[in-house]
C-alpha cells in the first residue's frame, strides 16, 4: 500500500501544516458538493458512488481519466461527486475523505479507490483507514473527530437518501447527466454518446 500512496504523500506534504491546526469537523465544508472541473461547464455529471464498490473503483482507475481529458479538462463538463455508501465501511471511508481539505478531496477519493482491495479487506479496516488519513496529512485527532462525528455520518446518509428520492438511485456507480440517470460503469464511448449532443446544443 505504501507504494500506492507515495505520490499522494508527496502531494500533501506542503499542506500538512495547514491541515493539522483543527480537530473539529467543519460540517458545511465537509458536506458541500465536491466539484471536479469548471463549475460553469454546460454539462453536469453527478456521480453517486460507494467507496467499497469495485465497479466504482474500476471507473475511477480507468474511464474517469479519459472522461477528464476529453470533457472535464476542456470545460465541456464537470463532475460532482456524491456519496452513496452501500455499507458501514463505505460510510466511514466517505467520512474520512470529506474531512480532507478541499484541494485534497479528490486525491483522497483516488487513493481510497486505488487501494480499495487493501484497506477494505484488512484485518481491521478502520485502522487501515486511519493509516490512509495520517499519510494524507490528517492528525490522529482530526481522524478521530471525523470518524466519530454523528452529524457528518447523518449528512452523508441524507446525501444517499436524496439521491434515491430525487434521481431513483439504487446502485453504484450511477451517473446523473444533466438530470438524466444512467446506471452502471459506463464506457467512455457511452459517455460520449450522452455528452456530445448536449455540448453540440
Amino acid at each position: 500500500m505504501r507504494q500506492l500512496l507515495r505520490p499522494f504523500v508527496l502531494f500533501v506534504a506542503a499542506l500538512a501544516v495547514a491541515t493539522a491546526a483543527r480537530a473539529e469537523v467543519d460540517l458545511d465544508a465537509a458536506l458541500k458538493d465536491r466539484v471536479m472541473g469548471d463549475p460553469n461547464a454546460p454539462v453536469t455529471i453527478i456521480e453517486y458512488a460507494s467507496m467499497t464498490c469495485p465497479h466504482c473503483a474500476s471507473f475511477h482507475a480507468g474511464v474517469l481519466t479519459e472522461l477528464k481529458t476529453r470533457y472535464i479538462d476542456t470545460g465541456k463538463a464537470k463532475l460532482v461527486f456524491r456519496d452513496f455508501p452501500l455499507d458501514g465501511l463505505a460510510l466511514r471511508a466517505s467520512m474520512l475523505a470529506r474531512c480532507a481539505p478541499d484541494p485534497m478531496y479528490f486525491r483522497f477519493v483516488d487513493v481510497l479507490f486505488t487501494s480499495q482491495a487493501q484497506w477494505s479487506r484488512a484485518g481491521d479496516p478502520i485502522v487501515a483507514l486511519n493509516g490512509i488519513g495520517r499519510m494524507g496529512g490528517l492528525t490522529s485527532d482530526q481522524i478521530a473527530a471525523c470518524l466519530e462525528s454523528e452529524p457528518l455520518m447523518d449528512g452523508i446518509l441524507r446525501m444517499r437518501q436524496e439521491g434515491s428520492n430525487s434521481f431513483d438511485v439504487n446502485s453504484t456507480p450511477s451517473f446523473i447527466i444533466n438530470g438524466e440517470k444512467h446506471s452502471g460503469a459506463l464506457t467512455i464511448d457511452e459517455f460520449a454518446d450522452i455528452i456530445d449532443p448536449l455540448v453540440a446544443n
